[in-house]
């Protein structure tokens, strides 16, 4: 399966383990609960999705790569103990708690929440001296003596052998106690996860165009070379940075996160290229309506420089969709904060400037156990500092209006926060004037074409353009989403008509 499906199965397998009968016992005993075993290659995301898995399901994660550790490290350290048998006194070897059992509790201890994933990843290329350890762990759940806690549930994930010459195989024993979930590479799926996280049109435009450059391992007779999805994702987030602080991208840096010499090249190539359309096609202004002198120059472009025309304008899109969602977060989170606001100033005791301080100080302190118990999402914890950052201002000039009484004090919250209002929804006017924009000089130069199809799958692929239309609407988007759902209705009824006369 691909790793959306896995991470699925998982939601429904941490659904199922916690879920309780009415005395408060879990529904599957804990010794029936099998620990996941993830199998898949290497930088396809079998770590991320176990952080959004436990943030998704509200539980705690504890993640390890048992390879970086040691028999002793793992089961504890021996001492001395004594006992006392049949009224003789005796020595016997005991263990210290494992490191990994013991940062369960302390998680446990964090966050306040009993129940959680134990995430150890390489789990099948641990050394010789740890392997029956962890055989003893996935059959039993104990690390030595020590017993991972109720209502933790182990996954592990390991690579398939070709990719890893450490990789040790399980015994039929040890299989036919774990639950195991093969996942492989799959670039459309990825897609989806990738204009979520803003991964940069140069290499969303570069894979559509080359998709057997998304994955790739290659093994030569002195080395090895390899791509992944988490190597580009990385490679984004540097494109990103670099460009902000005008630092050129080359091959030397591609090749750094792309460790395949060829395709790092031809990437770089590519950027390059890329950025000359956008010098071209000249973005902004056809977002903001200015169609292009020749059109028919445009149209009869070779398709890579059509897929990446159209990249250019879904990577524009996207910004302004990425912002509107984030910016509707906040002000959701401000509008239930000045609803708090309101109910304490009635209450009289404190002036409003001195509430808002002490609410700030209060969600930071929230905020700071949240991301330290690993509780939040980097998007909601972004969310959080952005709302307090707003309310810091909105403090700063409730402090120098110095109103008279409390209900002068909500009056210039309430103002301020109208304020916002009315300049999101000003961005939102404007995101979709430009997502009209862009669809008619789709039409204007391809018409209702390949072309028009691609842009349209973007966008219904896109999960923050999905949301903008689906809350905001745009007449564009239905218009040519209709015109396309009944071309190909018409065509499946086309070749339904062929292939009856084929029987006659």
């Amino acid at each position: 399966m691909n790793i959306k499906q896995a991470k699925e199965e998982i939601i429904n397998t941490v659904r199922a383990y916690t879920k309780k009968d009415a005395s408060g016992e879990y529904e599957i005993p804990v010794e029936r609960q099998r620990p996941i075993l993830l199998i898949g290659p290497p930088g396809i995301g079998k770590t991320a999705i176990m952080e959004q898995v436990a943030q998704e399901c509200g539980i705690n994660l504890v993640s390890y790569t048992i390879t970086h550790h040691t028999r002793q490290s793992a089961i504890g350290l021996p001492f001395i103990e004594s006992r006392e048998y049949g009224g003789k006194p005796y020595k016997v070897t005991e263990y210290t708690m494992s490191e990994i059992i013991a940062s369960v509790y302390d998680q446990i201890e964090k966050s306040g929440v009993k129940e959680g994933i134990l995430f150890l990843d390489e789990i099948n290329c641990v050394s010789e001296t740890l392997a029956p350890t962890m055989l003893q762990f996935l059959q039993y759940k104990t690390f030595g003596t020590h017993r991972v806690p109720d209502g933790f549930i182990i996954v592990t994930a390991g690579n398939p052998p070709q990719y890893n010459k450490s990789v040790r195989d399980f015994d039929i024993a040890t299989l036919d106690r774990v639950k195991k979930i093969n996942v492989e590479e799959n670039f459309d799926v990825w897609k989806e996860y990738a204009y979520k996280m803003g991964i940069h049109g140069s290499i969303m435009a570069y894979l559509e165009i080359r998709k057997e450059n998304f994955y790739s391992i290659r093994t030569e007779v002195e080395d090895r070379y390899f791509v992944t999805a988490r190597g580009w994702e990385d490679l984004s987030r540097i494109i990103s940075v670099y460009e902000e602080l005008h630092i050129p991208v080359t091959a030397d840096l591609a090749v750094q996160y792309i460790q395949d010499p060829k395709i790092a090249e031809d990437f770089a190539t590519y950027y390059e290229l890329y950025n000359k359309y956008k010098n071209i096609y000249r973005i902004p202004d056809v977002l903001q309506g200015v169609m292009p002198a020749d059109q028919t120059k445009i149209k009869n472009s070779p398709f890579d420089e059509k897929l990446s025309l159209i990249s250019l304008l879904i990577d524009s899109l996207n910004g302004e969709f990425r912002g509107y969602a984030q910016e509707k977060a906040v002000q959701e989170n401000l509008f239930h904060a000045l609803q708090q606001f309101r109910s304490d100033l009635k209450s009289g005791r404190e002036r409003g400037a001195q509430l808002l301080s002490d609410g700030i100080s209060a969600r930071e302190e929230s905020l700071k156990k949240k991301v330290d118990a690993k509780m939040i999402s980097r998007a909601d914890a972004q969310t959080e500092r952005l709302a307090i950052a707003a309310l810091k201002d909105l403090q700063r000039e409730m402090t120098l209006s110095q109103g008279s009484d409390a209900k002068a004090d909500f009056l210039t919250a309430k103002n301020w926060f109208a304020g916002r209002e009315e300049k999101r929804q000003k961005a939102i006017q404007t995101a979709g004037s430009h997502l009209t924009n862009a669809f008619s000089f789709m039409a204007n130069v391809f018409g209702e074409g390949q072309e028009m199809v691609i842009f349209l799958s973007a966008l219904t692929a896109g999960y923050y353009s999905l949301q903008f239309v689906s809350e905001c609407g745009n007449d564009a988007y239905y218009h040519y989403n209709k015109l396309l759902l009944l071309k190909d209705r018409r065509e499946a009824l086309r070749q339904e008509i062929l292939d009856l006369g084929d029987l006659n």
